[in-house]
């Protein structure tokens, strides 16, 4: 499938996760404070999910947009069961 949007400008934050990961292996490699480590880790974390919505959100607006601006109902339909897959595996994964 074509896909309608980009995502450029998530790299710049998906770098900079890559940074915060490489500085927890740091701080593993040194033995650093479990609490400590923890707090980055749930830092990566919470920076993987904005750029998992930000992706979610240009999706929404763009392709899914896309498609129901389109005369395809054929379309419209996969658009709808492709987001509540999405959601549906969104909370099995919580």
């Amino acid at each position: 499938m074509k896909q309608l949007t980009t995502h450029e400008e998530q790299l710049e934050f998906l770098k900079k996760i890559e940074g915060q990961v490489r500085g927890i292996e740091k701080m593993i490699e040194e033995k650093r404070y479990c609490v400590d480590i923890i707090t980055q880790i749930h830092s990566v974390v919470g920076a993987l999910y904005r750029v998992e919505n930000e992706v979610f959100k240009k999706h929404t607006q763009g392709c899914v947009v896309s498609a129901f601006r389109g005369k395809s109902e054929a379309d419209k339909q996969r658009k709808i069961d492709e987001i509540v897959e999405l959601v549906s595996r969104f909370r099995k994964a919580a």
